[in-house]
């Protein structure tokens, strides 16, 4: 193999400490291909694991990556050297009553979301040969970084089964949220609201096209007593992507009746519904985990189209390893408004 035997890497130690180590190189084995790391992305469970400590010790985390493939295990034929890539689903059991029926992300064979094999917050990652997905020609590889966040998006919006006319409301402008509403004004949903209190994503809703943008202090809330209440400009579709326990329990109440309330940010303080508002209302309360079976795909071609606002979505300037930490303060604070990507390849001052 002509790659190095070693490579940088940021190792989680505990909450809120990371080290940039040098760590071997993982050789693919059977069935496996070699990345290196292009662009990795730092998603909110990222947020969860290194800053709250969500994650077990001495983990490498980053799954939302792009990259070119440099080495193949024994068994790999559809792959070649020099190939540019995106990190996919991982496979599913593909035998259980959900995959059959086309819905991986209820796969009952799944691992927990708590563990993750060696992440891409390194120069390179071996993974499994079914799990990686071409980019496609006239994509870059930071633009393709964003195909999992997309796919996540996608799938809530999904979830949602938002209609033509239907009026969306996001909770929460961070990446997963801007996506949100970068892929809904794609598909021609021309009224999405969104709320937010940093003034950062606030102007980022803006520049994507939600219209209009308020603060959490703006929405009415409702008490046990007015279960049949609703708000004045209620919705069809409530997106909430922040994880707060507020903003869950606000959302329900800016639903119309028979509307659907979709949870995509993960939280820890679990909100507490009035389940008259749900009963008398007919509303729908679901959650969105991980992408539908084809939204990989869908997303790398909405990404190649260039009807998804890249330049907008991402923030200007790359971030190598010694600097992912701070870009985590500044994303989990919201001084940072878009999506930020780690270069593992650079280091600061190179």
């Amino acid at each position: 193999m002509s790659e190095p035997s070693a490579m940088p890497a940021a190792v989680y130690r505990r909450p809120g400490e990371v080290t940039v180590e040098q760590l071997p190189v993982p050789e693919p084995g059977p069935d496996e291909v070699l990345i290196e790391v292009s662009h990795c992305g730092i998603c909110g469970s990222d947020l969860h694991f290194v800053l709250e400590g969500w994650s077990a010790p001495d983990v490498v985390h980053g799954h939302e990556w792009s990259g070119r493939v440099v080495a193949l295990g024994a068994g790999v034929h559809e792959w070649k050297v020099g190939d540019e890539v995106v990190g996919g689903p991982s496979p599913r059991c593909g035998t259980c009553t959900a995959c059959r029926a086309g819905l991986p992300s209820q796969c009952e064979g799944r691992s927990d979301i708590t563990t993750e094999s060696q992440g891409a917050f390194a120069g390179y990652v071996a993974v499994d040969r079914h799990s990686i997905l071409a980019v496609p020609d006239g994509l870059s590889l930071r633009g393709a970084a964003l195909a999992e966040p997309l796919a996540v998006s996608l799938h809530a919006i999904t979830r949602s089964a938002i209609q033509p006319g239907e009026r969306a409301l996001v909770l929460g402008a961070g990446p997963i949220g801007a996506l949100i509403v970068a892929a809904l004004v794609a598909r021609g949903h021309d009224q999405v609201a969104v709320v937010e209190p940093a003034p950062g994503r606030q102007a980022l809703a803006r520049r994507l096209g939600a219209d209009p943008v308020r603060k959490p202090d703006d929405l009415p809330v409702f008490s046990v007593a007015e279960p049949e209440q609703l708000a004045p400009d209620a919705y069809h579709v409530v997106f909430e992507c922040s994880g707060k326990r507020s903003a869950m329990e606000a959302g329900l109440s800016q639903l119309r009746r028979g509307g659907r309330l979709v949870l995509v940010g993960a939280g820890i303080d679990p909100p507490r519904f009035d389940p008259n508002r749900i009963l008398l209302n007919e509303l729908t309360v679901t959650g969105a985990f991980v992408y539908d079976a084809d939204g990989f795909e869908v997303a790398l071609d909405l990404l190649a189209s260039g009807r998804i606002p890249v330049d907008t979505l991402v923030e200007a300037a790359d971030v190598p390893l010694d600097r992912m930490l701070d870009a985590m303060h500044d994303l989990a604070s919201g001084r940072t408004a878009g999506k930020v990507m780690v270069v593992p390849h650079h280091q600061e001052g190179s």
